[in-house]
């Protein structure tokens, strides 16, 4: 499947199918972490948008996309990552916040890309993203970094963990 539209990648989907896509660049603020535990993912998460949310008001930035996570390395133990939200236009310099974290401007990235959404509980993405490789491989592309997940939905206490949508995406070298 492949698809080109003026409405980006991210406002689109759910992808059933692996879709190939010319996705252009969009300005994000992230919060950036390097050789973070895989198992401490989920508070880096929720302090960050707890965060985030306030200083794009202060800064007159507006998020445009859901969050998502950027990785720039395949994960061990550890992960590189960034984790932020698309917004309508860069934020000017880093800025810090009362609890000491750094937010920094960054991008998603341009170019050919891959994307899938996985509709189910996150302890299924692992799972997902190999069937979602494999495809990808089999079709005759050849993956390239990074590669990152858009939260479509909104993870509420009340929501049922078999409906979340992630949308799983990787670069392509082709």
């Amino acid at each position: 499947m492949t698809a080109d539209s003026a409405t980006p990648y991210f406002l689109t989907g759910p992808w059933h199918e692996v879709a190939y896509l010319d996705a252009e660049e969009f300005p994000t603020v992230v919060n950036i972490a390097h050789d973070h535990p895989m198992t401490e993912m989920a508070p880096l998460f929720d302090a960050t948008f707890e965060a985030i949310f306030p200083m794009l008001g202060t800064q007159g930035l507006r998020p445009v996309g859901p969050p998502f996570s950027l990785h720039h390395r395949m994960p061990t133990d550890t992960v590189d990552f960034e984790v932020g939200i698309a917004v309508d236009q860069p934020l000017p310099e880093a800025q810090g916040t009362e609890g000491g974290m750094t937010l920094t401007p960054s991008v998603l990235p341009a170019g050919r890309i891959a994307v899938l959404s996985h509709i189910g509980p996150y302890e299924e993405l692992a799972e997902a993203w190999s069937g979602f490789m494999d495809e990808v491989v089999a079709a005759g592309h050849e993956p390239d970094f990074p590669f990152w997940e858009v939260y479509v939905s909104n993870p509420r206490p009340d929501l049922d963990p078999a409906t979340l949508r992630t949308d799983l995406v990787i670069r392509l070298r082709d």
